[in-house]
């Protein structure tokens, strides 16, 4: 039975985890048969968004490992105990939470930097040549974490595929059912939230994503 990390960075699409695209991925390993642990950066939020609106709640403040909280049923670590010889392969789940919170990619794009938890226990899943899974915009981390010449997709919009490669990666243009894999580096990617339109056009391609890490662990 594989066993799985994923990181989630707080609860909601516009400051948090996409919470459709959290619960597809754990919904998919579950029915795949693996094991799951998800973990979450003890930090604040970069920001809190008002869903309702779409506005910045000016003045609010949240915790990423505590809003994380709501989306697993309480059954949240902090990134920090995360260690590589106790995983079969990691899983990014999207939402802005993963350019805001797991790193800055939203304010400063190719220069972002990614939150120094999230990106040692992501170097060291790959250093052990472990399959991570990138979905929607988290994919943006891609590059920080393995270097240049890797290969990854947010779908097709310009502005973060020229920041992707900016920093060194491979930008792949893939429709939404579909992923993206880097073989080399055993990376797989799927645009989900970044294009879909419903659910089931998200769901899609996370059940492909998931499947795929599965077998590459």
């Amino acid at each position: 039975m594989k066993n799985v990390a994923v990181i989630l960075s707080g609860c909601g699409v516009f400051d948090g985890t996409e919470i459709h695209e959290s619960v597809f991925t754990l919904l998919e390993l579950e029915k795949n048969g693996a094991n799951y642990q998800c973990f979450a950066p003890d930090i604040a939020q970069a920001q809190v968004i008002n869903h309702l609106t779409g506005e910045i709640a000016e003045g609010e403040s949240r915790n990423v490992l505590v809003e994380s909280a709501r989306i697993t049923r309480g059954n949240v670590k902090d990134v920090k105990q995360a260690k590589a010889e106790n995983f079969d392969a990691l899983i990014f789940p999207g939402g802005f939470g993963a350019a805001k919170n797991l790193s800055d990619f939203a304010s400063k794009g190719a220069d972002c930097q990614v939150n120094s938890d999230v990106l040692n226990f992501a170097k060291s899943m790959a250093e052990s040549d472990k399959p991570i899974g990138f979905i929607c915009i988290s994919p943006a981390m891609i590059p920080r974490v393995y270097g240049s010449g890797i290969k990854g997709t947010i779908g097709n919009d310009p502005e973060t595929a020229q920041a992707i490669e900016a920093m060194g990666g491979i930008h792949i243009e893939c429709p939404v059912s579909e992923f993206v894999v880097d073989e080399a580096r055993k990376v797989v990617s799927t645009p989900a939230y970044m294009l879909a339109g419903n659910m089931l056009e998200a769901y899609g391609g996370i059940q492909k994503l998931v499947s795929k890490v599965l077998e590459l662990a």
